[in-house]
């Protein structure tokens, strides 16, 4: 008979991020538990400190300080379990304490295979999976020399490699030179120098004693489960869970400081990515829908999917809002960054301004038009990121057979096909600091929408302080509390997107007709024309029924033409028409693109339009002949250069 949990009424839970360490301390108030407040200090994992706990203790001191009441002794020890009020002294401690990290980078990996299209990209999703970052992907087939990968292998130190290859049965030839390519780069572990580094090998059974010969002196080489037995079947679970279990008790107990948080902690330290991708399955589940769910960060932009009970996560190593903000323009473009602006901005200066923001990673922007412009930057970064994981995310069909010697186990058919429908899209969830702290969340609807570009009917949701992490780690062991708390207290509503699909026609010309029933009685209906935008309010917590006629080429999800009769949630910022097409294209002539994106700020209210309009008047485009704008005999630009 398994072992009840036991009944906790107070949860304290940590994020020890690269750059701050974040406290949430979570409590039963009557019959719901919820949210009581949040605290953070800056991460001390490197020098002078180079103590994690130091953070830890600070962040937590920050919630004592906002509650008013202790939960650290005076020694700076956790106190548990919750002790009761009384003789006049406040409750003190916490039932139950959780973590997460990605201090340090969070887990860095480099996974090896044989061939890019099987088995180094099943090596790449288990590495996902397990919430790293993949710092490259090494394979027989890759086009470098085995100079070149020894090269690469040894300047990028990574946490632990995952090598993979062949069938069970198949050729091990292959398999000896990719072992033999990574001893000769003799790669050096980021912390510690006294413990090898971790080589989790799940390739040919047939190669076991094999890699464990000629890498067992100088890696430390743990065998487990071949990911692909057969070439149509995946078999990931194993390798995820021994990446967990090596990165936590192996690779971060090296890290200054972790050996006391990993006694702390009820459970075992989650990766930061890894315990977001927890709390998406779980809603997911909870729901019965399919989200979408995306981090956008300062060095990494992660994208979290689960679709049909597939869950996919990838990550964007080198796309961010500020240590990574150079990749976004160099992968992006200049132009496409420039589209989203309503004035004009000069090349060499915008790349002096995305320099500072990179060596200057903690500043935010002052004025509209720099705000402007990096809510331009995010939705290109977004968009990479999410073509990056939809063309790794993949159907795969569960298949039970029977493994010989092993036992019989569920294993998974990889069928190629790609699982991200956005007409079956139920919910968008967007998190990190231009998504969460968006002054005006509006800001945030518009940048996911113009991203991601949902289709259909779709809710739209943020992260409301970044405590996803938490409440992913804590749904490991209470997932009832878990979710409780992220639907009360950690989702933002911001309302429902509709959006038809369907070829490019004239601009205003018909795509939809609208019927809402309010909950007050009231009906709002109209129509939206091609290319634009309409809101309609319809506050948190409320339901409206809608009826809605695209018209004969376009399709929301039942066909094309076909009517969709539904009902709607609100949020902070309503229903939100979206006819702008998909895949959503702006006018090519600056003048007309301008007056659509002043059209559409003016409509969602995500900036002051009046200030938006006098950028446009004092920093034109070039006329469409490519002649350069006037003003004063000078070109206008962001940065107050002068072109002539």
């Amino acid at each position: 008979m398994a072992q009840e949990k036991p009944q906790v009424t107070s949860v304290l839970a940590t994020d020890v991020g690269s750059t701050t360490t974040k406290a949430i301390l979570i409590e039963l108030r009557g019959d719901e538990y919820r949210l009581i407040c949040r605290g953070e200090m800056p991460t001390t994992v490197e020098a002078p400190w180079e103590d994690v706990m130091i953070g830890v203790r600070k962040a937590i001191r920050r919630v004592e300080e906002i509650t008013q009441r202790p939960i650290l002794s005076q020694q700076g020890k956790l106190v548990r379990p919750l002790q009761p009020a009384g003789d006049g002294k406040p409750a003190s401690g916490v039932d139950f304490y959780v973590s997460t990290s990605s201090a340090g980078g969070g887990l860095q990996m480099m996974v090896a295979g044989l061939v890019s299209s099987i088995s180094a990209s099943s090596a790449h999703r288990a590495a996902l999976g397990a919430g790293a970052v993949v710092l490259d992907v090494i394979a027989v087939d890759d086009g470098r020399s085995t100079s070149e990968q020894i090269t690469r292998i040894t300047e990028l130190r990574p946490d632990i490699i995952l090598m993979s290859g062949g069938v069970d049965g198949g050729s091990v030839t292959y398999i000896a030179a990719i072992a033999e390519t990574i001893v000769q780069a003799n790669p050096q572990p980021r912390f510690g120098a006294t413990y090898k580094l971790p080589l989790v090998y799940a390739g040919n059974h047939d190669a076991q004693d094999m890699v464990s010969g000629i890498a067992g002196v100088e890696l430390d080489v743990h065998l487990v489960d071949n990911l692909r037995p057969r070439h149509d079947l995946e078999n990931l679970g194993p390798a995820r869970e021994t990446i967990h279990d090596l990165f936590m008790n192996h690779v971060m107990a090296q890290a200054p400081g972790y050996g006391q948080l990993m006694k702390w902690v009820d459970g075992t330290i989650m990766p930061t990515p890894g315990a977001v991708g927890s709390i998406i399955q779980l809603m997911a589940q909870k729901y019965k829908a399919n989200i979408i769910g995306v981090d956008i960060g300062g060095a990494t932009t992660d994208v979290f999917s689960d679709f049909g009970g597939t869950f996919t996560r990838t990550v964007s190593a080198n796309l961010g809002m500020s240590y990574s903000v150079c990749n976004v323009l160099e992968e992006a473009s200049f132009q496409n960054i420039r589209r989203w602006l309503p004035f004009e901005v000069d090349e060499e200066g915008l790349c002096d301004w995305i320099a500072n923001k990179m060596v200057r990673p903690t500043t935010i922007p002052q004025t509209m038009d720099k705000l402007i412009l990096e809510q331009a930057i995010a939705r290109e970064a977004l968009r990479l990121s999410f073509e990056h994981h939809k063309s790794l995310a993949r159907k795969v069909e569960a298949e039970e057979i029977s493994a010989g010697w092993r036992t019989q186990r569920k294993l998974f058919k990889a069928s190629g096909e790609e699982i991200i429908d956005l007409l079956k899209l139920d919910m968008l969830v967007g998190s990190g600091g231009v998504l969460s702290h968006a002054p005006r969340r509006a800001q945030a609807a518009l940048m996911l929408m113009d991203s991601f570009q949902p289709e259909g009917v779709t809710q739209l949701a943020v992260d409301s302080i970044f405590m996803m992490p938490h409440l992913g780690v804590l749904a490991t062991t209470y997932p009832e509390i878990s979710a409780e708390v992220f639907d009360k207290d950690c989702l933002v509503r911001l309302g429902t997107c509709i959006a038809p699909v369907g070829p490019k026609i004239r601009d205003g010309q018909p795509v939809l007709d609208y019927r809402l029933i309010m909950p007050s009685g009231r009906i709002e209906q109209g129509k939206v024309g091609y290319g634009q935008l309409v809101r309609i309010d319809l506050p948190v917590g409320a339901r409206a029924n809608v009826t809605l006629r695209p018209a004969a080429a376009f399709d929301l999800g039942l066909g094309k033409g076909h009517t969709v009769e539904a009902e709607v949630e609100g949020g902070l910022v309503g229903v939100i028409f979206d006819c702008r097409g998909r895949p959503l294209a702006l006018p090519a002539a600056d003048t007309e693109r301008v007056a659509k994106l002043i059209e559409w700020i003016e409509t969602m209210g995500v900036y002051d339009a009046e200030c938006v309009k006098r950028y446009a008047a004092e920093r034109p485009f070039a006329d469409d002949k490519g002649k350069p704008g006037e003003k004063g005999g000078r070109r206008g630009g962001l940065f107050g250069r002068v072109r002539r």
